[in-house]
């Protein structure tokens, strides 16, 4: 493809979540820099002094487009500034921004939503929901000419899924803050919308119940009978992110391979009866 045809030339922004190779946001970030994308990551802060979360990044981003790559304790309103205000130093004005960022104690995920901790939902809603408003605030201060928005839910958050129990809580709440956050930056030209991808390994992913089983039922119930990879919601995303989705806001895009739209077992009897 001629460098004048790419997707993002000339684009700038920002990813936040990648953990590894194997995850959601590097392949966000990988098809977005093979586009001609400029790209700014965050990792989190080191309280060691021996760097491996950055060097657990870098892994991916040494191969990509990469412009800063900075820490950010996202629950931390000084480091959001902070890193955003790294992001400015490098790029001035930013086109796009990435939020792939979830966590909870595996104690308060792996137990019935019933028994979860207070202490253990403050701090899930705090870097699974409030993280994502947070920074969005903060990146839309740099996009001077309008801009979009993503982040990463699952459709946990719309129907009960055995195993996913309170972040399917907190990925629930992710998702109307998409839409009353696609209401307030509306004026100023920024979308604001989320990916709903269908389970794939990521580090993340080990944290909920068997993540195996998981994968086997949701490949045979989804009508293209497969699991998505990395690069599905890498394309997915970036096209949300992309001047082609312009007047797309406020929405979530499952990519999924249509488990989403299912209400009966469709062809899963058939498939697995054939292993």
């Amino acid at each position: 493809m001629h460098e004048s045809a790419k997707l993002f030339s000339g684009k700038k922004g920002v990813i936040m979540g990648v953990a590894n190779e194997h995850s959601l946001a590097a392949g966000v970030a990988g098809f977005l820099s093979a586009q001609g994308a400029e790209l700014a990551f965050s990792h989190l802060p080191d309280k060691d002094g021996r760097n491996r979360m950055e060097q657990r990044v870098r892994r991916v981003t040494d191969k990509l487009n990469t412009k800063l790559l900075a820490p950010c304790d996202v629950s931390s309103n000084d480091d959001i500034v902070a890193f955003f205000n790294k992001v400015s130093d490098s790029f001035g004005s930013i086109d796009f921004f990435v939020h792939s960022v979830a966590f909870a104690p595996v104690e308060d995920i792996r137990c019935p939503t019933v028994a979860c901790s207070r202490a253990g939902f403050l701090n899930a809603m705090d870097i699974s929901v409030y993280s994502f408003i947070a920074t969005a605030r903060a990146a839309s201060e740099f996009m001077s000419s309008g801009g979009s928005i993503a982040t990463m839910t699952y459709f946990g958050a719309e129907k009960v899924l055995a195993g996913y129990n309170m972040m399917g809580v907190c990925k629930a709440a992710l998702e109307a803050s998409v839409r009353y956050l696609a209401n307030d930056l509306g004026p100023k030209n920024i979308r604001v919308n989320a990916v709903s991808a269908g389970p794939v390994k990521t580090l993340a992913a080990s944290a909920v119940g068997d993540f195996s089983t998981m994968l086997g039922i949701n490949a045979a119930i989804a009508p293209l009978g497969r699991n998505v990879t990395n690069d599905d919601v890498g394309r997915s995303t970036a096209m949300l992110l992309s001047d082609m989705a312009s007047s797309i806001t406020g929405e979530i895009l499952h990519v999924d391979c249509g488990y989403n739209i299912m209400g009966s077992p469709g062809h899963a009897i058939e498939r697995l009866s054939k292993k």
